[in-house]
């Protein structure tokens, strides 16, 4: 079982996830708070393996409770609960250690496969977040932060490719680009840290 906290201020919400949540054979919700202050306050008592969290939070929001949250560990599985797909928000996200982003109007049974495929270190990403990557690595001319797959991972999402697109292109599984996001999200993180944002 997948322990899975949410942190999320619309009640409405919140409380159909912890539905969702509790039908799954897989994840199991330890915790539901309506602000991050709530939440860091019970963390210890939810002991969450993945964190749920909105993005435009009241009080602290959702970006700088992540940022806090990767400085108490980097174990934590963080999927941005965001209402728009292309977001800026979603970036500063991705920057701060978010693992992944989950819009709210997605389908349940895409909800729960989001949750499990995250939590086991596979990922999706859109081309306009590949366009935001490609350009903070090439700003900083950072771009051998990345190695010579993911960069050519990002051009081809970048024009727009979809997963089986890709994967026949690279010789990849669906699964194997996923990973590589994954990794790709974790390298945004470390040199957001290196350049200070």
């Amino acid at each position: 079982m997948i322990n899975v906290a949410i942190v999320e201020d619309v009640k409405i919400i919140r409380e159909g996830l912890k539905t969702l949540l509790e039908s799954s054979a897989n994840l199991n919700c330890t915790g539901i708070y309506e602000s991050f202050e709530d939440f860091i306050e019970g963390i210890d008592e939810s002991k969450p393996e993945v964190i749920l969290i909105d993005i435009e939070l009241p009080g602290i929001s959702g970006v700088e409770g992540i940022k806090k949250l990767k400085t108490l560990s980097d174990n934590y599985t963080i999927i941005v609960l965001t209402v728009y797909e292309e977001n800026d928000r979603i970036f500063e996200a991705i920057e701060a250690g978010a693992s992944s982003y989950l819009v709210k109007n997605t389908m349940p049974s895409k909800i729960i496969k989001v949750i499990e495929d995250a939590a086991n270190g596979y990922v999706m990403m859109n081309s306009y977040i590949a366009r935001k990557i490609s350009a903070l690595f090439d700003g900083y001319k950072l771009t051998n932060s990345l190695c010579q797959l993911d960069k050519n991972i990002l051009d081809i999402l970048v024009e727009g490719s979809n997963l089986p697109a890709m994967g026949a292109r690279l010789n990849l599984s669906a699964n194997d680009i996923k990973k590589r996001f994954f990794e790709i999200y974790k390298t945004v993180h470390n040199v957001s840290q290196y350049v200070g944002k």
